[in-house]
């Protein structure tokens, strides 16, 4: 028997398809159909009995148990295999109708999550700048990639500057800097990431106010004169602008259970309780976390060693967030995407149907995907009694046009860099 479509709708079709097949199904039984039988004496040549011409006497006849039986057995059998067959029937319809309908609650549901938390997270108006010089204008970005700059931003502050809970502004002049700033470049075939630190005492020009550290422009001028900044100095177009502060980093490690992170040598720990953090694995909660990042003293790489460790928390945020399990548990995946919305803020040039696009983009990526790297560096100085990281102009001039370029696996491929490695002080 042939199978029904999936999902059926006209069971007029059905019974059809069904009824043609019965009779095929009958005679490849061997059960005559009723109208095939000869009456009386030529019912035994039929049944392979030689005809005598005549009626064949008693002792002739096969004993076939009576003749009421004789001529009901076929018909009870056809019977009995017709009823197995509506009920086989029934039995797949009521199956493929269950499995529609769960696809359809599937896909509704995946559709009202996309939805539901692409629209919950909070968007920061006026982020860009204005009134830029053509001539410091980067190119805009090759089709299909994208770049933004991710800021952790220090507050100043114990009330969350970032996210839906938001009680304090993003930004005023003097009370928040960007301690953390990455570039994270996500190329058009949408199977990687790269993420490049830029350290946060690296010595550029800030429009308007000449030569100082990167993360005073975040606290001069807020998204607007950090995102003109790090244009003008790398000639990459900044596509979009994503902000959290510490409050929101230290509920979002919570929201994922804490994170472990290997430190590969013991190291003072100057922040919070104390003390060091020993050679060897540790599982962080959202204090321990950030008192992990925010340590920049007595680490041998200063500055750039500092990088590392934001990175080396963020890949084992997103370790813990596509490969531990959370993405395939309902409850964890809620729980994780309420913190992550709640705590994050992105521009408002991207919407939710944008958003949503690029999370189906990424949706192959993994950690293991993701390369995390130091933008270049040429060495350390103090100027004006201030500890400054001096970047590596041509270093970075060759990685900012891999950036621009969308050539990024091969500029990684064929170049020495500062990357994270598998363990970090």
């Amino acid at each position: 028997m042939r199978r029904p479509n999936a999902c059926p709708g006209d069971g007029g079709v059905g019974a059809n398809v069904a009824g043609d097949e019965d009779g095929r199904a009958d005679a490849a039984d061997g059960v005559p159909e009723a109208v095939g039988v000869p009456e009386g004496g030529d019912a035994a040549a039929a049944d392979g009995v030689p005809d005598s011409g005549g009626v064949p006497e008693a002792g002739d006849v096969p004993d076939t148990g009576g003749s009421a039986d004789e001529a009901g057995a076929p018909e009870a059998a056809e019977a009995r295999r017709a009823r197995i067959r509506r009920r086989t029937r029934r039995v797949l319809y009521g199956a493929l109708i269950l499995l529609c309908t769960g696809a359809l609650l599937i896909a509704g549901t995946g559709y009202w999550a996309y939805q539901h938390y692409t629209g919950r997270v909070q968007r920061i108006p006026h982020v860009f700048p204005t009134d830029v010089p053509a001539a410091a204008l980067p190119p805009p970005s090759r089709s299909g990639s994208q770049t933004f700059l991710l800021v952790g931003v220090d507050s100043r502050s114990d009330l969350p500057t970032t996210g839906k809970d938001a009680k304090a502004p993003e930004w005023k002049p003097g009370a928040q800097r960007s301690d953390t700033m990455m570039l994270v470049h996500l190329p058009a075939d949408h199977k990687h990431a790269y993420v490049v630190s830029l350290p946060r005492d690296s010595w550029v020009n800030v429009p308007g106010h000449g030569m100082a550290k990167l993360n005073a422009a975040f606290s001069w001028g807020g998204p607007p004169l950090l995102i003109d900044t790090v244009q003008r100095l790398t000639r990459v177009k900044i596509d979009h602008l994503a902000v959290i502060d510490w409050s929101g980093f230290r509920k979002l490690t919570d929201a994922v259970g804490g994170v472990d992170i290997t430190v590969d040598r013991t190291v003072t720990r100057r922040n919070g309780p104390g003390g060091v953090w020993t050679a060897g694995p540790h599982h962080m909660d959202g204090d321990d976390a950030l008192d992990y990042v925010r340590e920049r003293y007595g680490l041998p790489g200063g500055d750039l060693d500092r990088t590392h460790r934001q990175q080396n928390f963020l890949r084992a945020v997103l370790s813990k967030v596509l490969s531990g399990g959370t993405v395939t548990n309902p409850l964890k995946l809620k729980r994780t995407l309420d913190q992550v919305t709640s705590v994050v803020s992105v521009d408002d040039r991207l919407s939710d149907g944008a958003l949503r696009d690029l999370v189906w983009d990424m949706r192959s990526v993994r950690s293991s995907d993701m390369v995390f790297m130091n933008a270049p560096v040429a060495g350390f100085d103090t100027i004006q009694k201030q500890s400054v990281v001096l970047l590596d102009d041509t270093g970075s001039a060759q990685l900012w046009e891999a950036v621009r370029n969308d050539t990024m696996a091969d500029f990684v491929a064929t170049h020495s860099l500062d990357t994270l490695g598998t363990h970090v002080s």
